[in-house]
């Protein structure tokens, strides 16, 4: 389940800090050319602010557990990313967008998945 749950935790580290660069790095009017339809319900200062929380929790996915300082971090960031996810549930069912619903939704699933195994029996 360790291995697992590392694995999960790579992939969503590099997903996270792939899309919150992407939201840091382009201008609002490009992610909306880009089909983020959603960021027309967002100032540009908010869309940034979601990008680096992404690239935070990202970062928190791994390095904690990683060079063992504070590993606590870990369940934490997931956490975290459950929030941020349930957040975008939320856009996206008020601008009935089924698909974003869809895959918010297995992004709060899969980032609960790793804070339910590090706060829970497989903690570091």
């Amino acid at each position: 389940m360790d291995t697992a749950l590392w694995i999960v935790a790579g992939v969503l580290a590099v997903a996270f800090l792939a899309s919150g660069a992407g939201k840091v790095a382009r201008s609002k009017e490009k992610l909306a050319a880009s089909g983020f339809d959603w960021v027309e319900d967002f100032g540009a200062g908010a869309i940034k602010a979601i990008g680096v929380l992404e690239m935070l929790a990202a970062v928190g996915l791994i390095l904690p557990a990683t060079f063992d300082i504070a590993p606590v971090l870990v369940p934490l960031a997931a956490s975290g990313l459950v929030l941020l996810m349930a957040g975008a549930v939320v856009v996206h069912c008020r601008r009935k967008e089924a698909m974003g619903i869809v895959v918010s939704a297995v992004l709060v699933a899969v980032p609960g998945f790793v804070a339910w195994g590090r706060f829970g029996p497989h903690s570091f």
